[in-house]
């Protein structure tokens, strides 16, 4: 089992979402707001952070807990559909899940996603 993690640019959650529920194997989402500071450097190329002046971009990330079978597959369909070319588009992490159980049917693994 494997958990992946994609933080995107908020416009392109609904580009994503599409392509995600497209698929005859959806796995399911969650989705959540959240703000970071990428690597970049800022305007002028040089970035020194203080209380005051870091700033945060807005974006949104997405936790699919999938089979390692279609967990390759899931990570290109993000990439692929989260992509503008721009900076800050984002990035896509892969976790492996030591366990499952979903609350309600007690059931684990691939039957509790």
């Amino acid at each position: 089992m494997k958990e992946i993690k994609a933080i995107i640019q908020p416009h392109m959650l609904s580009k994503v979402m599409e392509a995600l529920r497209a698929l005859p194997h959806f796995p399911g989402v969650t989705v959540s707001d959240c703000q970071g500071q990428g690597r970049g450097h800022g305007a002028g190329g040089h970035f020194v952070p203080t209380e005051e002046s870091i700033f945060f971009s807005k974006r949104v990330k997405l936790e699919v807990f999938c089979d390692d079978a279609i967990c390759d597959e899931l990570v290109r369909l993000i990439q692929r559909t989260a992509h503008t070319g721009s900076h800050g588009d984002g990035v896509v992490m892969v976790v492996d899940l030591a366990r499952i159980v979903r609350i309600r049917t007690g059931e684990e693994q691939s039957e509790a996603t």
